[in-house]
């Protein structure tokens, strides 16, 4: 465009031509491609001690200057979704009308001028006259190529057929898929939430804690955990896997149970439950095999850490501490004796697999631990997105639009007979719109195959039409 011309815009056009422009649509992407990086590499969402462990406290003050922390709920960042969006709305209602044209009114009867346009193009007489001409070849289209639409004008007969013309549509079903994701994520952002709940064993609870917010939020049922396992890998205490046993309740009544374990979350009235996290809950409980000496008689015991536990003779013992992993030895709790005035004796260890080993201690009585429980929380990641399925088609829309857009190929054939002496003139040309070479090997042989249907002679480059589907 010229400067005289640009100079006679107005102020609405250069706008118009502005979000309408290429050169916007590959910025917008290369900067919402950069800034997604960051957004991978800075995590989101975490809690300020993390950033400033991690980074330093001058990098996080920068970070949340720039809202690299929150990246994706910020306005830099949503405005640059905002431009792409308007930009893919403006470039569509630019260009759709144009296509829209070119498949309802295709150019029925093409002159010598547009046949000079295609490089896939020939003519050729032939010794039938033009009313028989057409007819032929209105039936060869149909066999090999597609329904035709027949126009007798001025002497002449027009054929054209085209197929796959919806295949110009991809590229729009790709840009309003976009825009479908958009909507998506915009709906979960205003109406979703992401929260977290804690669970212990054979609690239950109806709200959940948003992460950006102190005030708990109202689910509109209950849930509760039956039973949560851990399972560590040999030899450590390096969790393999842990999993959860879930009930949902409407009023008292039970409607929903699952097993969840990573990537298998429980989903109800919209909201998903992932495995996220656990922790211990409370204080365990010990089981303890007390045998007396003098008499050989066996006690059990339960216990808690710190709590004294009355003894036949009048003294007592407490569990002091406790480990899971006592070097090689495994389970462990470390314990003292009180004699009958309450005075602390020393503090002794009694390992779990060795239930023998605290015999060798000598005293009134021997101790053997059983077993203990610890009673867990499962730490519950709750999201609620009601745009998932929105985005979910959008995903599917674009998926179609882009095999479209790139695989399938809209062709246009037309066919003009002429009088010219005592036969015809036949003109033909095709054109398609996509992957042109394998256009360019059908055409070739649907010239031999016309030639041969008007003339009777066999050509000897005619073979079997290939159908020409989709770009190889």
């Amino acid at each position: 465009m010229s400067v005289t011309n640009k100079q006679d815009q107005s102020f609405l056009e250069i706008i118009w031509d502005f979000f309408c422009s290429l050169k916007l649509a590959i910025t917008t992407l290369i900067l919402l491609a950069l800034t997604s990086i960051i957004g991978t590499v800075v995590q989101q969402g975490k809690p300020a001690q993390e950033y400033i462990q991690e980074y330093g406290e001058r990098v996080y003050r920068v970070f949340v200057a720039l809202d690299f922390v929150d990246m994706y709920h910020s306005w830099w960042f949503l405005t640059l979704l905002n431009i792409f969006a308007i930009n893919l709305i403006c470039c569509s209602i630019k260009r759709l009308p144009r296509i829209l044209k070119l498949v309802k009114h295709p150019v029925l009867t093409p002159d010598e001028k547009h046949y000079r346009r295609f490089a896939n193009r020939d003519e050729f007489t032939v010794p039938v006259a033009v009313d028989r001409a057409g007819d032929r070849l209105a039936v060869f289209m149909r066999k090999h190529f597609a329904a035709p639409v027949v126009t007798a004008r001025d002497g002449r007969t027009h054929l054209f057929a085209q197929k796959m013309a919806w295949a110009r549509f991809g590229v729009y079903v790709v840009h309003l898929s976009i825009l479908i994701i958009f909507a998506g994520a915009i709906i979960g952002s205003v109406w979703g939430y992401k929260a977290y709940v804690n669970i212990a064993e054979g609690t239950s609870t109806d709200k959940v804690w948003p992460r950006d917010s102190q005030n708990p939020i109202a689910i509109g049922f209950e849930v509760r955990c039956d039973n949560f396992e851990v399972t560590y890998y040999p030899g450590t205490r390096r969790p393999k896997e842990f999993t959860s046993d879930l009930v949902v309740l409407e009023g008292g009544r039970e409607v929903l149970k699952k097993t969840i374990e990573v990537n298998d979350p429980l989903s109800y009235r919209g909201l998903t439950f992932y495995q996220s996290s656990y922790g211990p809950a409370g204080e365990p409980v010990f089981k303890l095999t007390v045998t007396e000496r003098s008499s050989g008689r066996k006690l059990k015991f339960e216990a808690q850490r710190g709590e004294h536990i009355a003894l036949p003779d009048g003294s007592s013992f407490a569990v002091s501490d406790y480990t899971d992993s006592y070097k090689s030895f495994g389970p462990a709790i470390q314990m003292h004796l009180n004699d009958k005035t309450g005075k602390h004796g020393n503090a002794f260890v009694v390992f779990q697999r060795f239930p023998e080993f605290d015999a060798q201690r000598g005293g009134a009585y021997s101790f053997a631990v059983d077993s203990f429980e610890q009673q867990f929380y499962t730490g519950l990641q709750v999201a609620k997105d009601p745009g998932v399925w929105v985005v979910w088609t959008g995903c599917f829309l674009l998926v179609a639009g882009c095999f479209s857009a790139f695989f399938l190929s809209h062709r246009r054939i037309w066919l003009t007979i002429e009088p010219a002496g005592d036969g015809s003139l036949v003109r033909v040309a095709g054109n398609a719109h996509r992957n042109q070479p394998a256009f360019e090997i059908f055409f070739e042989d649907f010239k031999s195959r016309l030639k041969e249907e008007l003339t009777g002679r066999q050509t000897p480059e005619s073979s079997p039409l290939p159908a020409v589907e989709a770009n190889t």
